[in-house]
């Protein structure tokens, strides 16, 4: 039973602006409790691209360590700026981004503790308030396109503000997740739903407003979705999940982490033209 004032799960349509404005209600509404929950997790200062714990240290999605140093980068839904802060001690020149006011305000609170500042900006993903051409690098970890009804719309403007030759990285929920439940125990290991089902999932009020809105896409969709928009694919990454992490995360966890991949990342290359 669904109790007073608790939102309501459903699969039903959402747009482009009932979708942002859930975003931003609900990031801001959410902020304190999720860092609270998972800032351990994340750090202060680390670049996590996933709950399986990859990070870019390890990775190196955005580029060897010696060629940060310098480089302007953008990190689009960046929340508590963890990566953007990391980016910053390697000598990169970040700028973070998130639609969230109060997620950038845990910004602020972990940038006081000391480290190499950097520009944090409130804006939308699919409208970046930046000139052509001005950005080396980007990246988003779960950031903005898993909640965009228009996630062309918004890779189109990621590849606008990059210089030619620069590259863009950013990580989902691996699609193959949206057959099976949200729950990291043995429930999870069972396909309830279509993949192909790309109805979004909608948690919303008793009038039927939408307070938190996450959209699928298959995994050639987002292929498709990166190519229409200039890019062109140069590796698509599914961590597995290591023996080291013991921790569950939401519908993550090391028992499905082992059988299931949980993480997509995708690198996309500019063109030089």
């Amino acid at each position: 039973m669904i109790q007073e004032n608790e939102p309501e799960a459903t699969r039903r349509t959402a747009g482009p602006d009932e979708s942002n404005r859930a975003s931003r209600g609900w990031w801001d509404d959410n902020a304190d409790d999720y860092q609270r929950e998972h800032g351990g997790f994340l750090g202060d200062s680390r670049f996590v691209w996933g709950p399986e714990g990859l990070t870019e240290a390890e990775a190196r999605l955005l580029g060897p360590p010696d060629t940060l140093p310098g480089r302007t980068v953008l990190e689009i839904g960046a929340g508590a700026a963890q990566c953007s802060r990391w980016l910053a001690a390697q000598g990169a020149l970040p700028v973070a981004l998130d639609l969230s006011h109060r997620q950038l305000q845990h910004a602020l609170r972990l940038g006081a503790t000391g480290g190499e500042p950097f520009e944090l900006v409130e804006a939308d993903a699919a409208a970046l308030p930046f000139a052509d051409g001005t950005f080396d690098l980007a990246c988003s970890a779960y950031g903005a396109l898993p909640f965009t009804a228009d996630p062309v719309a918004v890779l189109c403007e990621v590849h606008r503000v990059l210089r030619p030759g620069g590259r863009f990285v950013f990580s989902v929920t691996h699609p193959v997740r949206w057959a099976f439940p949200d729950e990291p125990g043995p429930g999870g290991l069972t396909a309830v739903s279509s993949y192909f089902d790309r109805t979004p999932y909608v948690e919303q009020d008793t009038a039927g407003r939408a307070v938190y809105v996450e959209h699928h896409r298959t995994l050639g969709d987002r292929v498709r979705d990166v190519v229409a928009a200039g890019f062109r694919l140069t590796d698509l990454v599914e961590p597995e999940w290591p023996a080291r992490n013991e921790q569950e995360w939401g519908g993550w966890s090391p028992l499905r982490g082992r059988l299931l991949p949980g993480t997509a990342i995708f690198v996309c290359d500019r063109g030089g033209g």
